[in-house]
Protein backbone atom coordinates (compact mmCIF):
# COMPACT_ATOMS: atom_id res chain seq x y z
CA UNK A 1 0.00 0.00 0.00
CA UNK A 2 1.40 3.50 -1.03
CA UNK A 3 2.32 5.62 1.86
CA UNK A 4 -0.21 8.63 3.09
CA UNK A 5 0.57 12.14 1.20
CA UNK A 6 2.54 14.49 3.41
CA UNK A 7 0.86 17.69 4.56
CA UNK A 8 3.24 20.15 1.97
CA UNK A 9 2.05 17.28 -1.15
CA UNK A 10 -1.39 17.39 0.34
CA UNK A 11 -1.90 21.27 0.06
CA UNK A 12 0.31 21.54 -3.28
CA UNK A 13 -2.03 19.44 -4.87
CA UNK A 14 -5.32 21.00 -3.46
CA UNK A 15 -4.29 24.33 -4.83
CA UNK A 16 -3.52 22.41 -8.28
CA UNK A 17 -6.71 20.72 -8.09
CA UNK A 18 -8.48 24.39 -7.53
CA UNK A 19 -6.31 25.62 -10.45
CA UNK A 20 -7.68 22.58 -12.74
CA UNK A 21 -11.16 23.34 -12.09
CA UNK A 22 -10.77 26.87 -13.02
CA UNK A 23 -9.13 25.57 -16.41
CA UNK A 24 -11.10 22.60 -17.03
CA UNK A 25 -14.18 22.38 -15.14
CA UNK A 26 -15.25 20.84 -12.18
CA UNK A 27 -17.17 17.81 -13.23
CA UNK A 28 -13.66 17.16 -15.46
CA UNK A 29 -11.62 17.35 -12.98
CA UNK A 30 -14.17 15.49 -10.32
CA UNK A 31 -14.15 12.16 -12.54
CA UNK A 32 -10.43 11.97 -13.53
CA UNK A 33 -8.33 14.00 -11.30
CA UNK A 34 -9.55 14.56 -7.58
CA UNK A 35 -9.04 11.00 -7.12
CA UNK A 36 -5.32 10.66 -7.97
CA UNK A 37 -2.31 11.99 -5.73
CA UNK A 38 0.57 13.56 -5.69
CA UNK A 39 3.74 11.42 -4.45
CA UNK A 40 6.32 13.65 -4.86
CA UNK A 41 7.28 16.87 -6.53
CA UNK A 42 10.51 19.00 -7.46
CA UNK A 43 11.29 22.14 -9.38
CA UNK A 44 11.17 20.12 -12.85
CA UNK A 45 9.18 16.83 -12.56
CA UNK A 46 6.13 15.78 -10.55
CA UNK A 47 5.23 11.97 -10.17
CA UNK A 48 0.82 11.22 -9.74
CA UNK A 49 -0.46 8.02 -8.33
CA UNK A 50 -3.89 7.34 -10.36
CA UNK A 51 -6.67 5.24 -9.04
CA UNK A 52 -6.47 3.16 -12.63
CA UNK A 53 -5.10 2.68 -15.71
CA UNK A 54 -7.57 4.17 -17.94
CA UNK A 55 -7.01 7.03 -15.37
CA UNK A 56 -3.90 7.25 -16.34
CA UNK A 57 -4.30 6.91 -20.11
CA UNK A 58 -6.98 9.38 -20.01
CA UNK A 59 -5.27 11.93 -18.40
CA UNK A 60 -1.93 12.01 -20.45
CA UNK A 61 -3.95 12.25 -23.54
CA UNK A 62 -6.32 14.73 -22.47
CA UNK A 63 -4.99 17.15 -19.44
CA UNK A 64 -1.00 16.53 -19.28
CA UNK A 65 -0.68 20.37 -20.27
CA UNK A 66 -2.70 22.03 -18.09
CA UNK A 67 -1.88 19.51 -15.26
CA UNK A 68 1.98 20.40 -15.91
CA UNK A 69 0.85 24.03 -15.62
CA UNK A 70 -1.09 23.97 -12.58
CA UNK A 71 1.91 21.85 -10.62
CA UNK A 72 5.00 24.13 -12.43
CA UNK A 73 6.57 21.38 -13.89
CA UNK A 74 7.84 20.50 -17.11
CA UNK A 75 7.73 16.83 -16.89
CA UNK A 76 4.82 14.82 -15.81
CA UNK A 77 4.82 10.75 -14.88
CA UNK A 78 1.66 8.98 -13.70
CA UNK A 79 1.31 5.54 -12.48
CA UNK A 80 -1.77 3.55 -12.18
CA UNK A 81 -2.84 2.05 -8.45
CA UNK A 82 -4.67 -1.32 -10.00
CA UNK A 83 -7.10 -1.96 -7.19
CA UNK A 84 -10.81 -3.02 -6.97
CA UNK A 85 -11.64 0.42 -5.61
CA UNK A 86 -15.12 -0.46 -5.36
CA UNK A 87 -14.33 -3.66 -2.93
CA UNK A 88 -11.73 -1.33 -1.03
CA UNK A 89 -13.81 1.36 0.19
CA UNK A 90 -17.42 -0.29 0.38
CA UNK A 91 -17.39 -0.11 4.01
CA UNK A 92 -21.42 -0.72 4.88
CA UNK A 93 -21.88 2.29 6.47
CA UNK A 94 -20.78 4.16 3.27
CA UNK A 95 -24.47 2.88 1.42
CA UNK A 96 -26.43 3.44 4.24
CA UNK A 97 -29.38 5.64 2.44
CA UNK A 98 -29.55 9.12 3.54
CA UNK A 99 -32.98 11.02 2.62
CA UNK A 100 -32.92 13.51 0.25
CA UNK A 101 -31.91 17.49 1.21
CA UNK A 102 -34.29 19.68 2.10
CA UNK A 103 -35.67 22.13 -0.07
CA UNK A 104 -35.49 25.72 1.58
CA UNK A 105 -36.78 28.75 0.49
CA UNK A 106 -35.16 32.13 -0.71
CA UNK A 107 -37.54 33.83 2.15
CA UNK A 108 -36.45 31.42 4.93
CA UNK A 109 -32.45 31.38 3.56
CA UNK A 110 -33.05 34.96 4.36
CA UNK A 111 -34.80 34.96 7.10
CA UNK A 112 -33.31 32.08 9.71
CA UNK A 113 -30.21 33.12 10.96
CA UNK A 114 -29.71 29.37 12.34
CA UNK A 115 -29.52 27.68 9.06
CA UNK A 116 -27.01 24.74 8.34
CA UNK A 117 -24.55 24.98 6.12
CA UNK A 118 -26.37 22.29 3.50
CA UNK A 119 -29.00 24.88 3.70
CA UNK A 120 -26.82 27.58 2.98
CA UNK A 121 -25.52 25.88 0.17
CA UNK A 122 -28.94 25.05 -1.25
CA UNK A 123 -29.34 27.76 -4.39
CA UNK A 124 -32.39 29.97 -4.80
CA UNK A 125 -34.76 29.10 -7.05
CA UNK A 126 -34.41 31.76 -9.69
CA UNK A 127 -30.50 31.45 -9.14
CA UNK A 128 -27.83 29.70 -12.10
CA UNK A 129 -28.10 26.24 -10.88
CA UNK A 130 -24.86 25.92 -8.79
CA UNK A 131 -24.25 21.99 -8.14
CA UNK A 132 -22.35 21.68 -11.17
CA UNK A 133 -20.72 22.89 -13.87
CA UNK A 134 -22.94 24.32 -16.92
CA UNK A 135 -23.37 21.25 -18.99
CA UNK A 136 -20.97 20.54 -21.96
CA UNK A 137 -23.39 20.04 -25.07
CA UNK A 138 -23.10 19.47 -28.70
CA UNK A 139 -24.89 22.73 -30.00
CA UNK A 140 -26.19 20.73 -33.36
CA UNK A 141 -27.89 18.10 -31.16
CA UNK A 142 -30.99 19.94 -31.06
CA UNK A 143 -34.56 19.25 -31.94
CA UNK A 144 -34.52 20.85 -35.37
CA UNK A 145 -31.33 18.97 -36.02
CA UNK A 146 -32.94 15.49 -35.50
CA UNK A 147 -34.54 13.44 -38.86
CA UNK A 148 -37.30 11.75 -37.82
CA UNK A 149 -38.58 8.35 -39.68
CA UNK A 150 -39.92 5.26 -38.52
CA UNK A 151 -37.13 3.87 -36.98
CA UNK A 152 -37.36 6.49 -34.10
CA UNK A 153 -40.53 8.37 -34.66
CA UNK A 154 -41.88 6.84 -31.06
CA UNK A 155 -38.68 8.04 -29.51
CA UNK A 156 -38.35 11.45 -30.55
CA UNK A 157 -42.03 12.09 -29.34
CA UNK A 158 -41.26 10.82 -26.12
CA UNK A 159 -37.76 13.12 -26.02
CA UNK A 160 -40.03 15.97 -27.28
CA UNK A 161 -42.79 14.91 -23.86
CA UNK A 162 -39.90 14.65 -21.54
CA UNK A 163 -38.12 18.25 -22.82
CA UNK A 164 -41.74 20.25 -22.47
CA UNK A 165 -43.26 18.17 -19.19
CA UNK A 166 -39.70 17.09 -16.74
CA UNK A 167 -40.65 15.08 -14.33
CA UNK A 168 -44.37 15.07 -15.64
CA UNK A 169 -44.28 12.92 -19.25
CA UNK A 170 -42.61 9.88 -18.67
CA UNK A 171 -40.00 9.36 -16.16
CA UNK A 172 -37.83 7.91 -16.54
CA UNK A 173 -37.31 7.91 -19.97
CA UNK A 174 -34.99 4.83 -21.01
CA UNK A 175 -33.78 5.37 -24.60
CA UNK A 176 -32.07 1.84 -26.27
CA UNK A 177 -30.44 0.99 -29.51
CA UNK A 178 -27.13 -0.06 -31.33
CA UNK A 179 -24.30 2.79 -31.32
CA UNK A 180 -24.57 5.82 -33.64
CA UNK A 181 -28.34 6.01 -34.23
CA UNK A 182 -28.82 8.99 -32.57
CA UNK A 183 -29.67 8.21 -28.64
CA UNK A 184 -27.11 11.31 -27.50
CA UNK A 185 -28.40 13.56 -30.23
CA UNK A 186 -31.62 13.37 -28.08
CA UNK A 187 -30.43 13.38 -24.75
CA UNK A 188 -28.28 16.39 -25.59
CA UNK A 189 -31.86 18.06 -27.39
CA UNK A 190 -33.69 17.54 -24.32
CA UNK A 191 -31.50 19.13 -22.55
CA UNK A 192 -31.12 22.10 -24.70
CA UNK A 193 -34.95 22.69 -25.02
CA UNK A 194 -35.17 22.60 -20.98
CA UNK A 195 -32.66 25.28 -20.38
CA UNK A 196 -33.74 27.43 -23.01
CA UNK A 197 -37.38 27.02 -21.99
CA UNK A 198 -36.72 26.67 -17.92
CA UNK A 199 -33.10 28.40 -17.26
CA UNK A 200 -33.56 28.23 -13.30
CA UNK A 201 -33.64 24.31 -13.35
CA UNK A 202 -30.08 22.17 -12.77
CA UNK A 203 -29.56 19.98 -15.33
CA UNK A 204 -26.41 17.22 -15.03
CA UNK A 205 -25.74 15.87 -18.67
CA UNK A 206 -22.96 12.91 -18.12
CA UNK A 207 -21.67 9.44 -18.86
CA UNK A 208 -22.11 6.89 -16.84
CA UNK A 209 -18.68 6.46 -17.28
CA UNK A 210 -18.03 9.62 -15.19
CA UNK A 211 -20.53 8.79 -12.97
CA UNK A 212 -18.27 5.74 -11.90
CA UNK A 213 -15.41 7.69 -11.89
CA UNK A 214 -16.51 10.67 -9.39
CA UNK A 215 -17.76 7.83 -7.24
CA UNK A 216 -14.47 5.99 -6.73
CA UNK A 217 -12.93 9.27 -6.56
CA UNK A 218 -15.64 10.50 -3.50
CA UNK A 219 -14.72 6.69 -1.91
CA UNK A 220 -11.07 7.50 -1.87
CA UNK A 221 -10.89 11.35 -0.78
CA UNK A 222 -13.92 10.13 2.16
CA UNK A 223 -15.95 12.83 0.12
CA UNK A 224 -19.55 10.48 -0.60
CA UNK A 225 -22.14 12.76 1.37
CA UNK A 226 -20.52 15.61 -1.27
CA UNK A 227 -21.07 13.22 -4.26
CA UNK A 228 -24.48 12.68 -3.04
CA UNK A 229 -25.58 16.18 -2.39
CA UNK A 230 -24.17 16.68 -6.14
CA UNK A 231 -26.03 14.42 -7.98
CA UNK A 232 -29.48 14.04 -5.79
CA UNK A 233 -30.12 17.77 -5.70
CA UNK A 234 -30.56 17.96 -9.57
CA UNK A 235 -33.76 18.84 -11.21
CA UNK A 236 -33.19 16.78 -14.35
CA UNK A 237 -30.21 14.18 -14.57
CA UNK A 238 -29.21 12.80 -17.99
CA UNK A 239 -27.17 9.74 -17.91
CA UNK A 240 -25.96 8.18 -21.09
CA UNK A 241 -24.51 4.51 -21.88
CA UNK A 242 -25.63 3.33 -18.43
CA UNK A 243 -24.74 -0.54 -19.16
CA UNK A 244 -21.34 0.26 -18.24
CA UNK A 245 -22.90 -0.36 -14.81
CA UNK A 246 -22.60 -4.14 -16.05
CA UNK A 247 -20.54 -5.84 -13.13
CA UNK A 248 -19.57 -3.07 -10.85
CA UNK A 249 -22.29 -3.86 -8.01
CA UNK A 250 -21.12 -0.79 -5.40
CA UNK A 251 -21.96 1.62 -8.21
CA UNK A 252 -24.93 0.30 -8.91
CA UNK A 253 -26.09 0.50 -5.38
CA UNK A 254 -25.51 4.13 -5.50
CA UNK A 255 -26.83 4.97 -8.28
CA UNK A 256 -29.87 3.02 -6.94
CA UNK A 257 -30.39 5.55 -4.23
CA UNK A 258 -29.56 8.26 -6.45
CA UNK A 259 -32.58 7.22 -8.88
CA UNK A 260 -34.62 6.83 -5.49
CA UNK A 261 -33.60 10.28 -4.49
CA UNK A 262 -34.54 11.78 -7.65
CA UNK A 263 -37.57 9.76 -8.41
CA UNK A 264 -39.12 10.48 -5.06
CA UNK A 265 -38.64 14.44 -5.73
CA UNK A 266 -40.07 14.04 -9.22
CA UNK A 267 -36.86 15.15 -10.58
CA UNK A 268 -36.60 13.90 -14.80
CA UNK A 269 -34.38 11.07 -15.23
CA UNK A 270 -33.30 9.98 -18.87
CA UNK A 271 -31.20 7.16 -19.34
CA UNK A 272 -29.21 5.24 -22.78
CA UNK A 273 -27.99 2.16 -23.08
CA UNK A 274 -27.20 0.23 -26.05
CA UNK A 275 -29.44 -2.32 -24.59
CA UNK A 276 -33.14 -3.09 -23.11
CA UNK A 277 -32.89 -2.84 -19.58
CA UNK A 278 -33.87 -6.60 -18.75
CA UNK A 279 -30.91 -7.35 -21.46
CA UNK A 280 -27.94 -5.34 -19.22
CA UNK A 281 -26.06 -8.53 -18.21
CA UNK A 282 -25.14 -8.40 -14.06
CA UNK A 283 -27.67 -5.59 -13.49
CA UNK A 284 -29.29 -5.97 -10.69
CA UNK A 285 -33.28 -6.82 -10.61
CA UNK A 286 -33.95 -3.42 -8.64
CA UNK A 287 -32.46 -1.14 -11.19
CA UNK A 288 -33.89 -3.10 -13.89
CA UNK A 289 -37.36 -2.52 -12.51
CA UNK A 290 -36.93 1.30 -11.89
CA UNK A 291 -35.31 1.68 -14.98
CA UNK A 292 -38.51 0.12 -16.74
CA UNK A 293 -41.04 2.40 -14.39
CA UNK A 294 -41.55 5.08 -16.76
CA UNK A 295 -40.96 4.28 -20.92
CA UNK A 296 -38.42 2.16 -22.67
CA UNK A 297 -38.25 3.47 -26.17
CA UNK A 298 -35.93 1.86 -28.83
CA UNK A 299 -34.25 3.56 -31.86
CA UNK A 300 -33.71 1.09 -34.55
CA UNK A 301 -31.49 1.32 -37.41
CA UNK A 302 -33.17 3.63 -40.07
CA UNK A 303 -34.59 2.51 -42.81
CA UNK A 304 -33.18 3.54 -46.51
CA UNK A 305 -36.09 7.04 -47.04
CA UNK A 306 -34.43 8.43 -43.55
CA UNK A 307 -30.79 7.39 -44.52
CA UNK A 308 -31.79 9.31 -47.52
CA UNK A 309 -33.03 12.59 -45.67
CA UNK A 310 -30.34 12.26 -43.27
CA UNK A 311 -28.04 12.56 -45.68
CA UNK A 312 -30.05 15.49 -47.50
CA UNK A 313 -29.95 17.33 -43.79
CA UNK A 314 -26.19 16.53 -43.61
CA UNK A 315 -25.66 18.44 -47.08
CA UNK A 316 -27.50 21.05 -46.49
CA UNK A 317 -25.47 21.83 -42.92
CA UNK A 318 -22.29 21.09 -45.25
CA UNK A 319 -23.50 23.46 -48.22
CA UNK A 320 -23.41 20.98 -50.68
CA UNK A 321 -26.49 19.97 -53.20
CA UNK A 322 -26.57 16.55 -52.84
CA UNK A 323 -27.83 14.57 -56.16
CA UNK A 324 -30.19 12.10 -55.66
CA UNK A 325 -28.00 9.01 -57.10
CA UNK A 326 -24.81 9.88 -54.91
CA UNK A 327 -27.51 10.04 -51.85
CA UNK A 328 -29.11 6.63 -52.73
CA UNK A 329 -25.59 5.44 -53.66
CA UNK A 330 -24.59 5.70 -49.56
CA UNK A 331 -27.39 4.72 -47.72
CA UNK A 332 -27.43 1.83 -49.97
CA UNK A 333 -23.80 0.99 -48.78
CA UNK A 334 -24.08 2.49 -45.07
CA UNK A 335 -27.31 0.98 -43.90
CA UNK A 336 -26.94 0.76 -39.51
CA UNK A 337 -24.76 3.76 -38.52
CA UNK A 338 -25.99 7.41 -38.69
CA UNK A 339 -22.57 8.41 -37.44
CA UNK A 340 -21.28 6.56 -40.39
CA UNK A 341 -23.62 7.97 -42.64
CA UNK A 342 -22.91 11.29 -41.66
CA UNK A 343 -19.14 11.01 -41.77
CA UNK A 344 -19.36 9.30 -45.07
CA UNK A 345 -20.52 12.80 -46.48
CA UNK A 346 -18.38 14.55 -44.69
CA UNK A 347 -15.65 12.64 -46.43
CA UNK A 348 -17.15 12.76 -49.88
CA UNK A 349 -17.20 16.92 -49.47
CA UNK A 350 -13.75 17.13 -48.37
CA UNK A 351 -12.39 15.09 -51.42
CA UNK A 352 -14.35 17.12 -53.46
CA UNK A 353 -12.39 20.77 -52.03
CA UNK A 354 -9.40 18.72 -51.82
CA UNK A 355 -9.23 17.91 -55.00
CA UNK A 356 -11.04 20.47 -56.39
CA UNK A 357 -13.76 18.14 -58.40
CA UNK A 358 -17.17 18.39 -58.67
CA UNK A 359 -19.81 15.92 -56.45
CA UNK A 360 -19.63 12.49 -58.47
CA UNK A 361 -20.61 8.92 -57.70
CA UNK A 362 -17.23 7.73 -58.41
CA UNK A 363 -15.83 10.47 -55.69
CA UNK A 364 -19.00 8.49 -53.59
CA UNK A 365 -17.27 5.34 -54.16
CA UNK A 366 -13.70 6.44 -53.28
CA UNK A 367 -15.45 8.10 -49.99
CA UNK A 368 -17.25 4.76 -49.13
CA UNK A 369 -13.75 2.91 -49.06
CA UNK A 370 -13.23 -0.32 -50.69
CA UNK A 371 -13.82 -1.71 -47.09
CA UNK A 372 -17.23 -0.69 -46.68
CA UNK A 373 -18.21 -1.88 -50.67
CA UNK A 374 -16.92 -5.54 -49.39
CA UNK A 375 -18.22 -5.57 -46.20
CA UNK A 376 -21.56 -5.57 -47.26
CA UNK A 377 -20.86 -8.61 -49.61
CA UNK A 378 -19.00 -11.08 -47.47
CA UNK A 379 -20.24 -12.27 -44.16
CA UNK A 380 -17.86 -12.24 -41.15
CA UNK A 381 -17.11 -15.24 -39.56
CA UNK A 382 -15.63 -16.59 -35.87
CA UNK A 383 -12.88 -18.79 -37.77
CA UNK A 384 -11.96 -15.28 -39.92
CA UNK A 385 -11.83 -13.70 -36.54
CA UNK A 386 -9.51 -16.31 -34.76
CA UNK A 387 -7.21 -16.94 -37.89
CA UNK A 388 -6.36 -13.14 -37.77
CA UNK A 389 -5.85 -12.74 -34.08
CA UNK A 390 -3.86 -16.51 -33.99
CA UNK A 391 -1.89 -15.23 -36.74
CA UNK A 392 -0.93 -11.41 -35.29
CA UNK A 393 -0.51 -12.35 -31.44
CA UNK A 394 1.75 -16.13 -32.16
CA UNK A 395 -0.53 -18.12 -30.02
CA UNK A 396 -2.75 -21.13 -30.36
CA UNK A 397 -6.45 -21.78 -30.23
CA UNK A 398 -6.97 -24.14 -27.79
CA UNK A 399 -4.80 -21.50 -25.33
CA UNK A 400 -7.63 -18.89 -26.60
CA UNK A 401 -10.13 -21.88 -25.42
CA UNK A 402 -8.65 -22.46 -22.24
CA UNK A 403 -8.98 -21.54 -18.41
CA UNK A 404 -5.82 -20.17 -18.66
CA UNK A 405 -5.28 -16.63 -17.54
CA UNK A 406 -1.80 -15.53 -18.31
CA UNK A 407 -1.58 -11.58 -19.52
CA UNK A 408 -0.28 -13.48 -23.10
CA UNK A 409 -3.41 -15.26 -23.18
CA UNK A 410 -6.40 -13.08 -22.18
CA UNK A 411 -5.47 -9.79 -23.80
CA UNK A 412 -5.48 -11.75 -27.54
CA UNK A 413 -8.71 -13.98 -25.98
CA UNK A 414 -10.16 -10.50 -24.93
CA UNK A 415 -9.15 -8.96 -28.67
CA UNK A 416 -11.02 -11.50 -30.54
CA UNK A 417 -14.18 -11.18 -28.34
CA UNK A 418 -13.97 -7.46 -29.26
CA UNK A 419 -13.72 -7.99 -32.69
CA UNK A 420 -16.00 -10.92 -32.39
CA UNK A 421 -18.70 -8.47 -31.18
CA UNK A 422 -18.01 -5.54 -33.56
CA UNK A 423 -17.76 -7.79 -36.81
CA UNK A 424 -20.32 -10.62 -36.46
CA UNK A 425 -24.03 -10.78 -35.29
CA UNK A 426 -23.49 -13.43 -32.74
CA UNK A 427 -25.04 -12.79 -29.17
CA UNK A 428 -22.74 -12.68 -25.86
CA UNK A 429 -23.29 -15.82 -25.24
CA UNK A 430 -22.36 -17.48 -28.61
CA UNK A 431 -19.30 -15.65 -28.42
CA UNK A 432 -18.38 -16.81 -25.19
CA UNK A 433 -18.92 -20.61 -26.83
CA UNK A 434 -15.93 -20.54 -28.68
CA UNK A 435 -13.89 -19.27 -26.08
CA UNK A 436 -13.98 -22.36 -23.67
CA UNK A 437 -17.72 -22.34 -23.03
CA UNK A 438 -16.82 -19.06 -21.24
CA UNK A 439 -20.01 -16.68 -19.31
CA UNK A 440 -21.61 -13.64 -21.42
CA UNK A 441 -20.31 -11.79 -18.34
CA UNK A 442 -16.67 -12.43 -19.34
CA UNK A 443 -17.27 -11.17 -23.28
CA UNK A 444 -19.40 -8.01 -21.87
CA UNK A 445 -15.98 -7.30 -19.54
CA UNK A 446 -13.81 -7.81 -22.49
CA UNK A 447 -15.56 -5.64 -24.91
CA UNK A 448 -15.97 -2.89 -22.29
CA UNK A 449 -12.75 -2.77 -21.47
CA UNK A 450 -10.88 -2.65 -24.64
CA UNK A 451 -13.44 -0.12 -26.10
CA UNK A 452 -12.18 2.46 -22.94
CA UNK A 453 -9.04 1.64 -23.80
CA UNK A 454 -9.49 2.46 -27.74
CA UNK A 455 -11.22 5.55 -26.81
CA UNK A 456 -7.84 7.20 -25.07
CA UNK A 457 -4.86 4.87 -27.19
CA UNK A 458 -4.33 6.03 -30.65
CA UNK A 459 -1.74 3.03 -30.76
CA UNK A 460 -3.97 0.15 -29.64
CA UNK A 461 -6.87 1.53 -31.59
CA UNK A 462 -4.79 1.59 -35.15
CA UNK A 463 -3.95 -2.46 -34.26
CA UNK A 464 -7.82 -3.07 -33.68
CA UNK A 465 -8.33 -1.05 -37.25
CA UNK A 466 -5.62 -3.07 -39.07
CA UNK A 467 -7.01 -6.59 -37.53
CA UNK A 468 -10.25 -5.36 -38.49
CA UNK A 469 -8.84 -4.96 -42.35
CA UNK A 470 -7.39 -8.31 -42.39
CA UNK A 471 -10.48 -10.12 -41.37
CA UNK A 472 -12.40 -8.00 -43.74
CA UNK A 473 -9.86 -9.18 -46.67
CA UNK A 474 -9.37 -12.28 -45.64
CA UNK A 475 -5.91 -11.94 -43.89
CA UNK A 476 -4.21 -10.24 -46.68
Amino acid sequence: MHSPLSPDLAQRWQAALGTLTELLGEQTVDGWLRGCELVSLDEDRARLLAPTTLHRERILSAFETELRQALGVRALEIDAMELDLEATFAEDDLFQEVPPLPRVSPVSQVASATSTPVQELEPEHNSAPAFVDKPILNATYDFDNFVVGPCNRFAHAAAHGVADRPGDAFNPLFLHGAVGLGKTHLMHAIAHRIMRQQPQMRVAVLSCEEFINHFVGSLREGSIQHFRQRYRKVDVMIVDDVQLLANKQRTQEEFFHTFNALRAENKQIVLSSDAHPSEIPDLQDRLVSRFKWGLVAEIEPPCFETRVAILRRKGDDLGIELSTDIASFIAEHVESNVRELEGTLTRLHALSRLHGLPLSLPLARQALGRDRQQQSLRIIRMDDILRVVIDHFGTRLADLQSKRRTQSIVYPRQVAMFLARSLTDLSLEEIGGHFGGRDHSTVVYAVDKLDRRRRVDGEFAALLSDLERRIRHGNQ
